[in-house]
């Protein structure tokens, strides 16, 4: 039950030694052969299904089944990010150290180490209904169409892309969100602490990363008891990275069996994941319960491949990861590494001794039908019942419904531990009496429910703040053995102040609150700049300057504001070495950086921060407003000129809105356009100057009120 921060130093060093260690053997291995194409575009025959791409290249799949559905979805978004869709099945292989090299390494042996394949062989066929292998089936041969037309973007071996490929790729990705990536490095090498866990961004997707992005997440819905015109509303804002493997990637879906939804998919993804349908819909946010337990073994003196667990010597189950790692040209490593199980789960070597891995989602593969289920639900009843699946082991949801209905899950597969322990700390691996069998029943999952403030919402922080202080969950009601965090971000502090203190929400204000772009008064970045006005300035002329900037300064990232780039560029550091729980830069010796930094790079202490934060995508280089851990999220990061470049932070944003009749509304945005990879396309960038604006573009929901704005309309294959 230790917690692991989302980032800090990560020790690719050692790991990538640990690997080369055990190398069997070096030579010229031949790549695998390429699939034959025939096979993949006969089965295209096989559905039904019409591409309707409007104004914005957004892709609006018509199909009268939903397999044909999930066929277009997986043929349109490889038109628009196939490169990165192979890599998250590359990965999900555990094949990405023979494309990426040494760097993959790790990430080619938490495959096994997890389990990933031994758990889809066995559990397919039996454990997922035939509905979902039809609709994970065809999306994969939706890809598989698109890269057989298109040979010369395939990888040799990435062919043919399988329905087990899709539902290896949620069951791999999914316990990541809630960190435990940083938990199996820090024990693999032999610390107990914070660690930096894998990449989400661009072309490092899935590698060990020496900065992680910062991300985070807001969700707000609002009943008609608190919005001004009765109606129901709910704000969809991820904060993920602009590109890569958990990247947003927006489509409408639209099948004659029921499946209708807007809103964002992931890379590999045939489900939305969030955003809505006709009914209802909802957000998501990353939370961070306590879902790791680690045991310390004790291993048989005379034989390293036995542990100690009531009292009898037991037998690892073991098994050998053999992982190629692609060195230059035609020369490759072929490396093994032993995997090892025990009664508790997966097990590391490390210096300190042997050490067992319990956590949520160990051996869980049903993520594709709880999220299909979601995707189809039609009430609040029938959404309640798709949660109960519980197969997705964290994530916060924020609901709304075309009833009126408003709800808050802080999901997740809580461990059902035993009272008694410290749950906190390192356990004894020889009692079998510790080794938790299953999950807290959803029941008893922290939720709300139509409170009477007429609004939820979560920022990332505990749900014990999750709507007004009356009607908020207590922190009694939950056994500390559950990890529930109590921890508060800025955003969720300005969606109180905003959204909270507002009791009569109109359309224009529901809106204006979500680009927000101050501090609270309650914020770490206020008691900074606290303390950086007791400093002494010690008869330095720039530090007292400077310390006049942030005494006037309203704590707002406007793009025009002066006081932003000093107190930003000076307390993101601090800030984010104090959430990752490592040593912070001295904060005078911070201010005194920054200060000379400003004046090498701008001239000046007070640059406007539209200066120093720069959106740039393409041809597009504007200012923008926003910054960490505002509502209007920006994360920047340096470039050699001194500015910021946005590389993650606001995404896919939604609202979406039902009338007091029940008739719905949707407006949305992206960062870039539908064409995330490809730079010759009108729609790499098109939607840029409206993100960076503020503004959005309809959601065309239905088949009437996209008809007139059509701008291309496809079968697969014929574009």
């Amino acid at each position: 039950m230790l917690r692991i921060a989302k980032t800090g130093l990560f020790g690719l060093v050692a790991i990538a030694m640990a690997v080369v260690a055990i190398i069997l053997a070096r030579g010229v291995i031949e790549a695998p052969p390429a699939a034959d194409p025939a096979p993949l575009i006969a089965r295209a025959g096989d559905f039904d299904v019409t591409v309707k791409r409007d104004e914005w290249g957004v892709p609006h799949v018509y199909g009268r089944r939903d397999a044909d559905v999930a066929f277009g979805i997986g043929y349109a978004h490889s038109e628009d990010d196939f490169a990165t869709i192979q890599d998250v099945l590359i990965a999900t292989r555990g094949q990405l150290a023979a494309v990426k090299g040494e760097r993959a390494a790790v990430s080619d042996y938490l495959v096994n180490l997890m389990g990933i394949w031994q758990t889809i062989e066995a559990n397919y066929e039996s454990g997922l209904t035939p509905e979902v292998r039809a609709v994970i089936e065809a999306y994969a041969d939706g890809v598989n169409y698109y890269a057989a037309l298109h040979p010369g973007k395939v990888i040799a071996g990435t062919l043919p892309v399988t329905g087990k490929d899709i539902a290896a790729g949620f069951m791999f990705k999914a316990p990541f969100f809630y960190g435990l990536d940083k938990t199996l490095i820090a024990v693999f090498e032999g610390r107990i602490g914070k660690s930096e866990g894998l990449s989400k961004e661009g072309v490092d997707a899935f590698l060990p990363a020496a900065r992680a992005l910062h991300v985070g997440s807001n969700a707000v819905a609002v009943s008609p008891a608190r919005s001004a015109d009765g109606a129901t509303r709910l704000l969809v804002n991820s904060h993920q990275p602009f590109t890569g493997p958990v990247a947003w990637y927006e489509a409408v879906l639209h099948s004659d069996e029921g499946w209708h939804v807007a809103g964002g998919f992931f890379p590999g993804s045939p489900f939305m994941l969030h955003g809505h349908n006709a009914h209802l819909g909802w957000a998501n946010t990353v939370n961070e319960p306590d879902l790791v337990d680690i045991y310390r073994l004790t291993l048989n003196p005379d034989n390293d491949n036995q542990y100690m667990l009531d009292g009898e010597w037991r037998d690892f189950d073991k098994s050998i990861a053999t992982i190629r790692v692609d060195l230059w040209g035609p020369f490759w490593w072929t490396v093994e590494r032993e995997v090892l199980r025990s009664e508790h789960g997966p097990v590391l070597r490390t210096p300190n001794g042997a050490f067992a891995v319990r956590f949520a989602g160990l051996g869980e593969f049903r993520q594709v039908e709880q999220y299909f289920a979601l995707d189809k639900a039609r009430n609040l009843a029938e959404w309640i019942e798709a949660m109960k699946m519980q197969a997705l082991p964290s994530i916060n949801y924020v609901y709304a419904d075309k009833q009126g209905n408003i709800a808050y899950v802080y999901n997740a597969q809580f461990p059902d531990r035993p009272e008694g322990p410290d749950w906190a700390e390192v356990l004894p691996g020889d009692d079998s009496s510790l080794i938790w069998k299953s999950y807290v029943p959803f029941d008893l999952v922290p939720k709300l429910y139509n409170p009477n403030s007429g609004f939820v919402f979560n920022a990332n922080n505990t749900p014990f703040r999750a709507t007004a202080a009356n009607d908020n969950l207590k922190p009694a009601d939950f056994p500390i053995r559950m990890g529930i965090q109590t921890d508060m971000t800025n955003r969720a502090m300005r969606i109180e102040e905003t959204y909270g203190a507002d009791r009569s929400i109109t359309r224009d204000a529901f809106h204006a609150y979500k680009y927000d772009l101050a501090y609270s008064e309650n914020s770490r970045m206020a008691e900074i700049i606290t303390e950086l006005l007791a400093l002494d300035p010690e008869g330095d002329a720039d530090v007292a300057a400077a310390q006049d900037i942030l005494r006037n300064w309203d704590r707002r990232t406007d793009a025009a504001n002066r006081g932003a780039a000093l107190a930003v560029r000076t307390a993101e550091p601090v800030i984010s070495a104090e959430i990752r729980r490592e040593t912070p830069p001295v904060l005078a010796d911070q201010f005194k950086e920054t200060i000379s930094q400003l004046k090498r790079t701008f001239g000046r202490l007070d640059p406007e921060w539209g200066e120093v934060n720069r959106f740039r995508r393409g041809e597009v280089d504007m200012p923008v407003d926003g910054g960490p851990d505002i509502v209007r999220a920006i994360y920047g990061f340096p470039d050699q000129d001194g500015t910021l470049t946005a590389r993650g932070g606001d995404t896919l944003i939604m609202f979406v809105e039902w009338d007091r009749a029940g008739n719905l509304r949707s407006e949305s945005i992206h960062p870039f356009g539908s064409a995330t990879l490809d730079a010759s396309s009108p729609h790499y960038a098109d939607q840029s100057p409206l993100f960076v604006g503020m503004k959005t573009k309809p959601v065309r929901f239905t088949q009437e009120e996209l008809e007139p704005h059509v701008k291309e309309s496809y079968r697969p294959g014929d574009r």
